[in-house]
C-alpha cells in the first residue's frame, strides 16, 4: 500500500524558509509506461509513480493487474504543487494523451486494467474533472461520447520497480511501444504536434 506521509515540502530559498503545499492527483491512461513522460519533468510535479488503484486485490502484482480479472485500472500517481502547476493543468496535459472515448482500453492495450479514469481527492478536484470532462464532450472534437470515470481517490500500490520510469530505462522499447500501439498517431490526428 502507498501512502502519502507529507502535505508540504520545506524549502530554504535565500536564507528563508518557503513551505510548499503538496497535492496528489491519479489518472487512468491505458498503461502506464506512456503517461509517464507527459508528466515527468514539469515545474511543480515532484513525483510521478506508476501503479495500481480500483481493484479488489490487495498488493496486485503486474502479473495479476495485466489479467484484467482484479478490476485494478493500470495509472499514475502524481505529488505536486498546486501554486505552480495545478490541477486544471494536469487535466489539460492528460486529456491529449488518451483516447476518453474507448471504454474498453487504450489504443492496442485491451481490457478494463486500461480504461482511461480520472481519480479525485477532494470535491474542488472532481468539480474541475467533471468540467473539464464537459468542456471537452461539447467541445466537439470526438465524434463519440467520452467515456472516461470521474471516481474518488483509491487505494494506490506502486508497480514493480522495473515498470517506474520505464521510458527512461528502456528508451528503445519504450519507443516500440509507443510507435506500435498508435497512440502518438491517435493524438497527432486529434491534437495535434
Amino acid at each position: 500500500m502507498y501512502c502519502l506521509c507529507y502535505n508540504s515540502i520545506t524549502i530554504v530559498k535565500g536564507g528563508e524558509i518557503v513551505e510548499k503545499r503538496l497535492e496528489r492527483a491519479m489518472f487512468a491512461g491505458g498503461c502506464f509506461w506512456c503517461m509517464v513522460q507527459p508528466f515527468d519533468k514539469q515545474p511543480g510535479i515532484e513525483s510521478v509513480v506508476s501503479g495500481y488503484a480500483g481493484g479488489t486485490v490487495e498488493n496486485p502484482t503486474y502479473e495479476q493487474v495485466k489479467t484484467g480479472t482484479t478490476g485494478h485500472y493500470e495509472v499514475v500517481h502524481i505529488t505536486y504543487v498546486p501554486e505552480l502547476f495545478p490541477f486544471e493543468k494536469l487535466l489539460s496535459l492528460y486529456w491529449p494523451q488518451i483516447d476518453p472515448t474507448d471504454p474498453d482500453g487504450q489504443f492496442h492495450d485491451r481490457g478494463p486494467q486500461y480504461r482511461t479514469a480520472i481519480f479525485y481527492e477532494n470535491e474542488e478536484q472532481r468539480a474541475l474533472a467533471e468540467r473539464s470532462r464537459e468542456a471537452l464532450e461539447k467541445s466537439g472534437k470526438f465524434k463519440k461520447p467520452i467515456v472516461t470515470s470521474i471516481l474518488p481517490m483509491a487505494t494506490f500500490y506502486p508497480a514493480e520497480e522495473e515498470h517506474q520510469q520505464f521510458y527512461k530505462k528502456n528508451p528503445m522499447a519504450y519507443k516500440e511501444d509507443r510507435e506500435k500501439s498508435g497512440r502518438d498517431e491517435f493524438i497527432y490526428k486529434h491534437w495535434g504536434k
